[in-house]
């Protein structure tokens, strides 16, 4: 049986973050503390059917698509930086950390978008109130968990850390899958909590200091199936490996 997460009121997001680490917003609730305009962010959908299989699966698999561009956040201001790397240290990823992983960037049409820079700055805003105001520099990884294998593995590195500042995780969509279940838990402690997100641009908001994460593996409910979510992650003082 699955889960229907509990949804944050935008409002109290900054205090939930801090009390517990973590905050699930509706696809309204995303759109109202971010500024962005949900149909516009409904409109990017169409890219996630044209993601490059990720070549670096150390567990042999052929489940993973995606994506992967870097971003600076200053004062409001998106820059795309030059194409790189997205690098880990073993700390935060046992199963590929360590690595400089090569992923094809995310195509112009969508990180030139209004929707996407609005949700950047969203975010970057949102950082800034929790941790201060300076420049927040912003990994974004589009996935696609599917199921052609007979089983998907959304994080096949267990759960983690991934040693940034803020950790969101946007449910783009499901389709004839299931599992996929989010699991946050105290990074110090016994208390966890576990939900499926469904709708179309729901939410969670990780305080990666606080918690850690995992979403467990899909299977088909019928034919191929698959599960697409948008990973953003913020970090002050720069990029990992830098």
């Amino acid at each position: 049986m699955e889960l229907s997460p509990a949804y944050t009121y935008p409002a109290q997001v900054r205090t939930l973050l801090r009390q517990q680490g973590y905050a699930v917003l509706s696809p309204r609730g995303v759109a109202e503390l971010t500024g962005c305009d949900l149909a516009e962010l409904l409109a990017l959908r169409a890219s996630w059917d044209d993601l490059p299989p990720d070549n670096y699966l150390k567990d042999g698999g052929r489940y993973r698509k995606r994506r992967h561009s870097c971003f600076v956040v200053r004062g409001g201001a998106v820059e795309q930086v030059p194409h790189r790397a997205h690098w880990q240290p073993v700390e935060y990823n046992a199963l590929h950390g360590g690595m400089q992983r090569w992923f094809e960037p995310i195509e112009p049409e969508v990180a030139g978008s209004a929707a996407w820079q609005c949700l950047l700055r969203g975010l970057a805003r949102l950082c800034g109130e929790l941790k201060g105001d300076q420049p927040w520099y912003v990994e974004a990884h589009q996935f696609r968990i599917d199921t052609a294998g007979g089983i998907g593995r959304p994080t096949p590195e267990g759960a983690h850390r991934d040693g940034v500042d803020l950790v969101a995780v946007f449910m783009v969509g499901r389709k004839d899958i299931k599992g996929g279940e989010t699991r946050v838990f105290q990074s110090d402690g016994p208390a966890g909590q576990r939900f499926t997100l469904a709708e179309p641009w729901s939410l969670v908001l990780l305080d990666d200091e606080r918690v850690i994460h995992e979403t467990t593996p899909i299977q088909p409910l019928q034919g191929e199936g698959h599960r697409d979510t948008l990973v953003i992650t913020c970090r002050a003082g720069g990029f990992q490996g830098d």
